[in-house]
């Protein structure tokens, strides 16, 4: 991922001298086994860490890139260059052990960095939404239902809808991470003929791994394709919200805006603009995120015990993804925390259509009162369309109309146009989202 939407510590977990550290670990943990199970000596299994347990320099990573160049294979470069470091003994290095033990037992740690990553993400972005929605828990809004006037919520209630959101995204995001975080060191097609299950037993606990039950030389990719999948749900659910923002900015609606910082331009052309560039910025993150979903799904079929059609994918979408939404999750924290409120907006928008919002309940109330439901519809509709297009006041035609006032008296009707009748369960709700 290019840097303008990178942070440092994810960028990290992707970079040669990560993945050639994990490698490194795998390999010398590997040599403790062994030589605990009398494979290698002992004082073998001590030399790989004494002298190979060394930082990846610039140096070392471009001498195995000029190993790899010659070999054309990656973990054998790296074997190589290591056999360089620690000398004799290396010859004990990768005993019975191959490339995918390696490899993606390494994907695996960096998948479980990745997620630790996204998963405190998301910590600091539900403790936003909390606070936000705390804080406008009766600030009254027009609900909308196909982008038109429908009845009276909360904004407090939004955010409460985009916390329990993110919440189940969390909860499945660690599920994702329990399930890729699987060790395989089983082996030319995971029989363990020429290695021990106790090796991959030991590798597996010092990497905080569980053992992979059958890894038929790889670790079977479907866990892969879950962990992406939360992936792309999690970037679904950030342009849900950001969508929200989007529409709630809109200039005839400007309920809440971005922040606008101190010389902030909005236009290169028109110097009065304040657009939702943050917001529009992570919708288009979000489709990258998704991108990587359709991929994992198709390395899911593998030919027999393996091949490695997957592994040009995931080197790409391994990294792309998981630092996509890491700066995507950011940056949509830095939104939620800085979201200019506007109440005073949110009530003019309330009152535009002549309290038009109110119109259930006054059809409940007639058929409530004997009127039948489809008399009852047509009643408040025929008034209702009058609004819409004379511009006129709702409950004055409601008054005015006999088939209305046959019904129901004149301080009934007046009581269906309270407003905190539509805000009386919020703090049902809230104690169902955050529980209290």
């Amino acid at each position: 991922m290019i840097p303008r939407y990178s942070r440092p510590d994810m960028a990290a977990i992707w970079e040669p001298a990560n993945r050639f550290r994990i490698w490194f670990q795998i390999e010398a943990h590997a040599c403790d086994a062994l030589a605990d199970l009398g494979v290698i000596p002992k004082d073998a299994a001590a030399a790989v860490w004494d002298k190979g347990d060394k930082p990846y320099t610039p140096e070392r990573i471009a001498r195995i890139d000029a190993i790899e160049a010659e070999t054309k294979h990656d973990v054998i470069a790296f074997l190589t260059e290591l056999a360089e470091q620690v000398g004799d003994e290396a010859r004990f290095v990768h005993q019975g052990m191959t490339s995918s033990d390696v490899l993606d037992t390494c994907l695996a740690v960096q998948m479980t960095q990745a997620a630790d990553i996204l998963l405190a993400d998301l910590d600091r972005l539900l403790a936003a939404l909390e606070r936000r929605a705390r804080e406008h828990k009766d600030t009254v809004c027009m609900g909308r239902s196909h982008g038109i006037h429908a009845e009276p919520v909360t904004i407090g209630l939004k955010f409460a809808r985009f916390y329990a959101e993110f919440a189940r995204n969390r909860a499945r995001l660690a599920a994702a991470r329990a399930d890729v975080a699987t060790c395989a060191i089983s082996g030319a097609v995971g029989t363990f003929a020429n290695i021990d299950p106790a090796v991959e037993e030991h590798v597996a606990a010092k990497l905080g791994l569980s053992p992979e039950p059958v890894s038929t030389q790889v670790i079977p990719r479907d866990r892969h394709a879950a962990f992406f999948a939360v992936l792309g749900v999690v970037a679904s659910s950030v342009e849900n919200l950001a969508v929200e923002i989007r529409h709630l900015q809109r200039t005839e609606v400007r309920e809440a805006e971005e922040y606008f910082s101190p010389g902030q331009k909005g236009s290169s052309a028109m110097p009065h603009k304040r657009n939702p560039i943050l917001t529009e910025n992570l919708t288009g993150l979000a489709r990258i995120v998704r991108a990587a979903v359709v991929p994992a799904l198709e390395n899911v079929a593998l030919w027999h015990e393996r091949d490695i059609s997957h592994s040009s994918v995931e080197r790409m979408i391994g990294p792309d993804a998981t630092i996509t939404l890491d700066f995507a999750l950011n940056r949509l924290v830095g939104v939620v925390d800085k979201l200019l409120v506007y109440p005073d907006a949110a009530e003019e928008n309330l009152n535009r259509l002549g309290g038009l919002v109110f119109s259930q309940r006054v059809l409940l109330a007639l058929t409530q009162a004997g009127v039948s439901r489809e008399d009852a519809y047509r009643i408040v509709q025929r008034n209702a369309m009058r609004v819409w297009q004379e511009k006129a006041d709702f409950l004055s035609l409601l008054l005015a109309d006999a088939d209305v006032t046959s019904a129901l008296d004149a301080d009934t009707v007046r009581a269906m146009f309270d407003l905190t009748y539509h805000t009386k369960n919020v703090d049902r709700i809230f104690a169902r989202v955050f529980g209290e």
